[in-house]
Protein backbone atom coordinates (compact mmCIF):
# COMPACT_ATOMS: atom_id res chain seq x y z
CA UNK A 1 0.00 0.00 0.00
CA UNK A 2 1.08 3.03 -0.68
CA UNK A 3 1.42 6.30 1.68
CA UNK A 4 0.89 8.53 -0.87
CA UNK A 5 -2.57 7.53 -1.22
CA UNK A 6 -3.48 6.76 3.01
CA UNK A 7 -2.19 9.69 4.38
CA UNK A 8 -4.60 11.91 2.56
CA UNK A 9 -7.80 9.80 3.67
CA UNK A 10 -5.87 9.30 7.38
CA UNK A 11 -5.66 13.37 7.94
CA UNK A 12 -9.08 13.94 6.48
CA UNK A 13 -10.58 11.53 9.31
CA UNK A 14 -8.54 13.51 11.63
CA UNK A 15 -9.75 16.85 10.49
CA UNK A 16 -13.85 15.34 10.81
CA UNK A 17 -12.81 13.96 14.17
CA UNK A 18 -10.98 17.35 15.36
CA UNK A 19 -14.46 19.64 13.66
CA UNK A 20 -16.61 17.37 16.04
CA UNK A 21 -14.63 17.67 18.98
CA UNK A 22 -14.04 21.31 18.56
CA UNK A 23 -17.81 22.12 17.73
CA UNK A 24 -18.55 21.46 21.75
CA UNK A 25 -16.04 24.47 22.36
CA UNK A 26 -16.31 27.08 19.45
CA UNK A 27 -18.63 26.85 16.72
CA UNK A 28 -16.13 29.45 14.88
CA UNK A 29 -13.17 27.11 15.64
CA UNK A 30 -15.14 24.52 14.06
CA UNK A 31 -16.01 26.59 10.96
CA UNK A 32 -12.58 28.19 10.11
CA UNK A 33 -11.43 24.05 10.22
CA UNK A 34 -13.89 22.60 8.10
CA UNK A 35 -13.17 25.83 5.54
CA UNK A 36 -9.44 24.56 5.83
CA UNK A 37 -7.64 24.27 2.54
CA UNK A 38 -6.25 20.90 4.26
CA UNK A 39 -8.23 18.61 1.43
CA UNK A 40 -6.68 21.20 -1.32
CA UNK A 41 -3.23 20.93 -0.06
CA UNK A 42 -3.46 16.95 0.05
CA UNK A 43 -5.18 17.18 -3.35
CA UNK A 44 -2.60 19.12 -5.08
CA UNK A 45 0.10 16.58 -3.45
CA UNK A 46 -2.01 13.43 -4.55
CA UNK A 47 -1.99 15.00 -8.17
CA UNK A 48 1.50 16.61 -8.51
CA UNK A 49 2.83 12.98 -7.21
CA UNK A 50 0.49 10.82 -9.76
CA UNK A 51 1.98 13.54 -12.32
CA UNK A 52 5.55 12.91 -11.45
CA UNK A 53 6.11 16.84 -11.48
CA UNK A 54 4.76 17.24 -15.02
CA UNK A 55 4.05 21.41 -15.23
CA UNK A 56 1.18 21.05 -17.52
CA UNK A 57 -1.19 18.71 -16.47
CA UNK A 58 -0.68 19.62 -12.62
CA UNK A 59 -1.48 23.70 -13.95
CA UNK A 60 -4.20 21.94 -15.69
CA UNK A 61 -5.59 20.63 -12.84
CA UNK A 62 -5.33 23.68 -10.66
CA UNK A 63 -7.07 25.94 -13.30
CA UNK A 64 -10.12 23.15 -12.66
CA UNK A 65 -9.39 23.60 -9.05
CA UNK A 66 -10.15 27.25 -9.47
CA UNK A 67 -13.17 27.17 -11.31
CA UNK A 68 -14.45 24.17 -9.12
CA UNK A 69 -13.88 26.72 -5.99
CA UNK A 70 -16.72 29.03 -7.23
CA UNK A 71 -19.92 26.66 -6.86
CA UNK A 72 -18.63 25.20 -3.73
CA UNK A 73 -18.58 29.23 -2.38
CA UNK A 74 -22.00 29.74 -3.98
CA UNK A 75 -23.05 26.09 -2.05
CA UNK A 76 -21.90 27.89 1.56
CA UNK A 77 -23.80 31.32 0.43
CA UNK A 78 -27.31 28.93 -0.48
CA UNK A 79 -26.76 27.14 3.02
CA UNK A 80 -25.88 29.90 5.23
CA UNK A 81 -29.43 31.94 3.36
CA UNK A 82 -31.39 29.04 3.75
CA UNK A 83 -30.13 28.61 7.28
CA UNK A 84 -31.31 31.70 8.42
CA UNK A 85 -34.63 31.18 6.33
CA UNK A 86 -35.20 28.83 9.27
CA UNK A 87 -34.95 25.42 6.53
CA UNK A 88 -34.77 22.51 7.97
CA UNK A 89 -30.85 20.77 7.01
CA UNK A 90 -32.67 18.78 4.27
CA UNK A 91 -34.09 21.95 2.34
CA UNK A 92 -30.74 23.55 3.17
CA UNK A 93 -28.62 20.56 1.10
CA UNK A 94 -30.86 20.47 -1.18
CA UNK A 95 -31.12 23.80 -2.43
CA UNK A 96 -27.44 24.28 -1.60
CA UNK A 97 -26.16 21.31 -3.77
CA UNK A 98 -28.88 21.98 -6.48
CA UNK A 99 -27.51 25.72 -6.98
CA UNK A 100 -24.23 24.01 -6.70
CA UNK A 101 -25.10 21.57 -9.64
CA UNK A 102 -26.45 24.17 -12.17
CA UNK A 103 -23.39 26.21 -11.53
CA UNK A 104 -20.62 23.61 -12.19
CA UNK A 105 -22.60 22.38 -15.44
CA UNK A 106 -22.65 25.98 -16.16
CA UNK A 107 -18.75 26.39 -15.43
CA UNK A 108 -17.63 23.20 -17.07
CA UNK A 109 -20.25 21.79 -19.15
CA UNK A 110 -20.88 25.28 -21.39
CA UNK A 111 -17.79 26.00 -20.74
CA UNK A 112 -16.25 22.96 -22.37
CA UNK A 113 -19.03 23.25 -25.57
CA UNK A 114 -18.22 26.30 -26.03
CA UNK A 115 -14.42 25.91 -26.54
Amino acid sequence: MEWQKVVPVVVSIFIIIAIAALRAYSKTLAAITATMPVNVALTLWIVYSAEDGKQAPFTDFTWSMVLGIIPTTVFVIVAWLTARMGWNIVQILLAAYGVWAVILVLIFGVGEWIR
